[in-house]
């Protein structure tokens, strides 16, 4: 009996050794396999609730191989995209992230609040806008009363769609188009194009001969 009792004991905590160890492990794989990009927007210090529900997309390459690897993550925010863009610009600054006065930051006109940051290798894009069920075409739909007439909204109606939508797109710097250099479009490259030279018509002066 009290040998059996020392095998359960010796059990229990080889379980429990296992258990314990177990956990750390798994987290330390996770970090160490993870992306080190996504890590360091973890550890941005914005609060709760301007980071909602966030997804996060890569593609390529993380050494650059054959293509390099873009990263993306969408979040959603329970205030608006004034305040939002505020607590974000202010983290990546607080991250060591430097404010980047790009010619195609963005590429094309859009809504919201655009900026581009750069950070040792990587540029940073921050898009914070309205959320997407602003567009959502049942919300747009015009209500109908019973007799055919628009109904009245009910109170607090408007607010149903608040908050704000961030994206938060990661280059490396190597492979962003907007650090390349452009190519010229100057004169010297492209040359000039003569204007044109009217002549008088050299048919004008014939006279069509008699049949």
């Amino acid at each position: 009996m009290r040998e059996q009792r020392r095998l359960r004991t010796l059990a229990l905590v080889m379980v429990s050794l296992l258990i314990l160890g177990a956990l750390p492990l798994y987290f330390g794989i996770r970090a160490a396999t993870r992306d080190p990009v996504f890590n360091a927007l973890d550890g941005l210090s914005v609060p709760a609730w301007a980071a909602v529900q966030t997804d996060d997309k890569v593609n390529g390459s993380r050494w650059c191989l054959i293509e390099c690897r873009f990263r993306e993550r969408t979040a959603e925010s329970e205030k608006a995209p004034e305040e939002t863009a505020q607590v974000y610009e202010k983290a990546l600054a607080g991250a060591g992230w430097q404010p980047w006065k790009a010619a195609l930051c963005p590429g094309q006109p859009v809504e919201g609040h655009y900026t581009c940051w750069k950070r040792d290798e990587l540029t940073l894009d921050l898009w914070v806008r309205q959320p997407s069920c602003v567009e959502d075409p049942l919300r747009l739909r015009p209500t109908v009363g019973p007799t055919g007439a628009p109904a009245t909204p009910a109170p607090g109606a408007e607010d149903q769609c608040e908050g704000a939508l961030v994206s938060v797109k990661v280059r490396n710097a190597i492979d962003d188009d907007r650090i390349k250099p452009q190519p010229s479009t100057g004169p010297s490259f492209t040359g000039e194009t003569p204007d044109p030279v009217f002549t008088d018509d050299p048919l004008s002066d014939l006279t069509p001969s008699p049949s």
